[in-house]
């Protein structure tokens, strides 16, 4: 039993490495306003069935990456609760991305099926 949780969690660190990235574009293209990185924790918690639970600390460093490489753009605001907040919102570069990575998504997702149903 030991030795399958082992691997379940490894393959779970391995595929949830890309998957953050287009999920968190995802959520942002669909917002209607700047998020910042706690509203979309909350919003991916109450969406994912316990997909990403206890991983909001690790949404941080790739909502910085996606920054860093422009797919996002973000802008710090003073908070009355609290210390400052960083907002996030999509840019066209990361809109243009997320439609690319969406496609791969989808064909990656269908071959598993495929090979999983054996069809």
């Amino acid at each position: 039993m030991v030795a399958t949780e082992t691997h379940l969690w490894k393959f779970h660190k391995e595929l949830s490495a890309g998957i953050v990235s287009l999920v968190l574009l995802a959520v942002l293209a669909r917002a209607r306003a700047p998020m910042y990185g706690y509203q979309i924790a909350k919003q991916l918690d109450e969406t994912g069935e316990g997909v990403l639970s206890g991983k909001q600390s690790a949404l941080y460093p790739v909502l910085r990456n996606l920054d860093a490489a422009g797919l996002l753009a973000s802008e710090v605001e003073p908070s009355v609760a609290g210390p400052p907040r960083r907002y996030y919102r999509i840019t066209p570069l990361g809109r243009r991305v997320l439609d690319e990575w969406s496609y791969a998504w989808t064909a990656t997702r269908d071959f598993v099926d495929t090979v999983l149903e054996g069809t």
